[in-house]
């Protein structure tokens, strides 16, 4: 009897830990790219304040482990009408990229970070910036998704995520619920646990969770 109540439990964990794993935070499907939206006359115009604003990123291992850092946005503008997202134009900085699970003195961090600044992920020599371009703001489930052109690495593609707008006098802000893209839709695939010759020990999961605040003024 001891011996089924183990090999139940031992199951339940299992089933438990394999959920817990698989588990993506607003998983997005990128698509093919869009047609971004103009600003009309009514809306009001916002220039993103770089100091305040970043995006916040999470890469993991499939078995254990994970690293999180941000990056930084470099310029950008939005429009805002009657408290809803109109349009937007955004230019992430990739050579800002920095790690935040890792003292910045230990020599793993500076290991890391050069990796993936290299060609194995956003090849920063090549590709130093990113974009994102507002192409619809849409009511999902009692969400707002803001749907946009992200180019990454060189890859274009439309992605969505919910997030929220709020308008503070002179500031708006727009922050989002943390999501999940598929970091393969963008040309990296190192260490994927899809490709045939990868560790499965070693392999880096396709997922990156992303969660963004941009914070604009008139």
């Amino acid at each position: 009897m001891r011996k089924k109540f183990l090999s139940i439990l031992a199951m339940t964990a299992f089933a438990v830990f394999a959920i817990s794993c698989g588990e993506k935070k607003n998983q997005t499907d990128a698509e093919a790219a869009k047609t971004e939206k103009s600003t009309t006359v009514e809306a009001v115009k916002f220039k993103v304040d770089t100091t305040d604003s970043q995006v916040d990123w999470k890469g993991s291992k499939v078995i254990g482990g994970s690293h999180n850092g941000t990056m930084n946005l470099s310029s950008g503008t939005f429009s805002v009408k009657e408290g809803k997202l109109e349009s937007g134009n955004f230019i992430i900085d990739i050579a800002s990229l920095n790690v935040l699970d890792i003292p910045a003195e230990d020599d793993k961090n500076a290991s890391l970070r050069g990796h993936l600044l290299s060609n194995d992920f956003f090849d920063a020599e090549n590709h130093g910036s990113a974009a994102f371009a507002v192409t619809g703001v849409i009511e999902k489930e009692g969400k707002t998704m803001i749907e946009g052109n992200l180019t990454l690495k060189g890859v274009k593609k439309n992605i969505s995520f919910p997030a929220k707008v709020t308008v503070e006098g002179d500031k708006a802000i727009i922050e989002s619920e943390t999501f999940t893209i598929n970091r393969t839709d963008f040309g990296m695939k190192y260490g994927s646990a899809s490709l045939a010759d990868t560790v499965k020990d070693k392999a880096i999961s396709d997922d990156v969770e992303l969660a963004v605040k941009v914070v604009g003024m008139k």
